[in-house]
């Protein structure tokens, strides 16, 4: 009778063992609320942040994620169609924090930030899953910040230069060139060992295609991938597209390599996250803000670093765009991220309408890694480029309101006006640099002094062409990088040389 008694006992206890293993196993939750892309969940006592949730509605799962965790509820974004969650639809932990697919297959790609293809070109298989959110690596893995990431930007590359590992905040009012900065900086990075991630955060989908194909044309699309949450996507997607961006970065960054990511543009990713931040009661700060928007960006931008040589020495290059209203860069978030950055490139709307193209205000932008990120011959010729732009301002603008000029004023303006003139570009045409520093040479040893302001451009163009044709002034400063006597006398004979064709010039 005791050996039975034992053996029913003994059976209750492993069944209840077993059920308290399959409720620990699979924590299920009801919904209780659902509007506008957010879900209020009961019954999720176990559900961890970023956890993923599936929401199980008519016979279909829809992916979401616990964003807020309060006392009996989970407040949590929804990723798919939140229009087909019913109140009363039961939801599931998964125990696992919200991951996207990376690997080399995503290179060449359009996806959205969930890594699913938008490009038609077919399923995409991840070498791993990377955690969106990820804590950034810390001081004794990181290295000095020190090689240059080349712009292609002849005013970028001299004034305001840009190191692997930087952070550079591109900021300015809309439409007069960020974008066009961030695009012509990848295509640039053709055979600089760089790989390449744009995150479009709610820009419209058909000023995507043309960038897309922009880049195909000029063959950048093979080390590239675009993360794509447009215009028309909703807050919770636009929130996680910079973090999946990231991720997608940092499986590079593992393998020893060398990234650039884009995101285009953080102010409208501060906007989602309001919008998810008030739906989920969360109490709004200066500007509806919420007070952790400054941790928003930092914990996001903290993840682009140069790693020393024991961990791989790998690097991720940040280049976050800014929209300013009517310029003011002392706005809410303007203020937050430069704050968090290495530096700004402030593209003024004056400069812009003007025609200078692009529109980089050399008095407020600031590179805080400096010439480290220069190569010596870049170094030697621009040392002084910034200080004489942003003078040339000063004194164009003093000299408007007096006629008797000294000759030493009237000297600065003129190099001031050439220096400008060269520093204009067209888009999508990036100027390797070797030929920078030819032109700067030029100008710095009064080569240009002769010729007229408004022949500059063609003077530039043609000594491209000739320097291409007739010298090799340029191989010699893409392989030894730094401006030795041997270089020097062939910069000045092809200089001098290709000024003895000009007709234009006075004799």
């Amino acid at each position: 009778m005791s050996t039975t008694k034992d053996f029913i006992i003994n059976q209750l206890k492993d069944r209840i063992a077993g059920f308290e293993a399959a409720a620990k196993e699979q924590t299920v939750g009801r919904v209780l609320k659902v509007s506008d892309g957010i879900a209020l969940v009961s019954g999720l006592s176990d559900a961890m942040m970023s956890e993923i949730l599936l929401f199980k509605s008519g016979g279909q799962e829809i992916v979401g994620v616990a964003l807020n965790l309060e006392e009996g509820l989970v407040g949590a974004i929804v990723l798919g169609d939140y229009m087909a969650i019913k109140e009363g639809d039961e939801v599931a932990c998964t125990k696992r924090i919200l991951e996207v697919p990376v690997g080399p297959n995503m290179v060449g790609r359009v996806v959205n930030p969930l890594g699913e293809p938008l490009d038609g070109k077919g399923k995409i298989e991840a070498a791993k899953f990377y955690p969106v959110e990820k804590i950034a690596p810390g001081v004794i893995t990181r290295a000095s910040v020190k090689e240059p990431v080349q712009t292609g930007i002849k005013a970028i590359d001299a004034m305001i230069p840009i190191g692997r590992g930087q952070r550079e905040l591109i900021i300015g009012d809309r439409q007069i060139g960020k974008t066009a900065i961030a695009i012509d900086t990848i295509i640039n990075q053709k055979g600089q060992n760089m790989k390449c991630v744009y995150v479009a955060i709610g820009q419209k989908e058909s000023k995507i295609a043309n960038i897309v194909a922009k880049l195909e044309e000029a063959g950048a699309m093979s080390y590239t991938t675009i993360v794509l949450a447009g215009a028309s996507t909703s807050a919770s997607l636009l929130y996680i597209a910079p973090y999946a961006g990231c991720a997608m970065a940092e499986y590079f960054l593992d393998q020893g390599e060398d990234v650039l990511i884009i995101y285009d543009d953080l102010s409208k990713h501060a906007v989602a996250y309001r919008e998810i931040s008030l739906l989920l009661r969360r109490p709004p700060g200066r500007e509806a803000y919420p007070g952790d928007v400054f941790y928003l960006h930092s914990r996001l931008l903290e993840r682009a670093c140069k790693l020393n040589k024991d961990f791989g020495g790998g690097s991720i290059t940040a280049l976050p765009i800014i929209e300013t209203q009517a310029g003011d860069v002392s706005a809410y978030i303007p203020t937050n991220v430069i704050s968090i950055t290495d530096g700004q490139i402030y593209l003024e709307p004056d400069l812009f309408y003007q025609g200078q193209r692009p529109s980089v205000n050399a008095g407020l932008s600031v590179s805080r890694v400096g010439s480290s990120a220069q190569i010596k011959a870049m170094k030697k010729v621009a040392g002084k480029m910034r200080l004489e732009a942003a003078q040339y301002r000063e004194l164009a603008a003093f000299a408007q309101f007096g006629s008797d000029l000294d000759e030493d004023t009237k000297k600065k303006l003129e190099r001031g006006k050439r220096l400008y003139e060269i520093f204009k570009q067209e888009q999508y045409l990036p100027v390797h640099v070797a030929k920078q520093v030819l032109i700067y040479y030029a100008l710095i040893n009064s080569y240009v002094d002769d010729v007229p302001v408004e022949k500059i451009r063609e003077f530039e163009a043609g000594l491209f062409q000739y320097a291409d044709l007739n010298n090799k002034a340029l191989a010699l400063i893409e392989e030894k990088k730094e401006l030795t006597d041997e270089i020097e006398a062939e910069l000045k004979k092809v200089i001098e040389d290709y000024k003895a064709t000009l007709d234009y010039l006075i004799k």
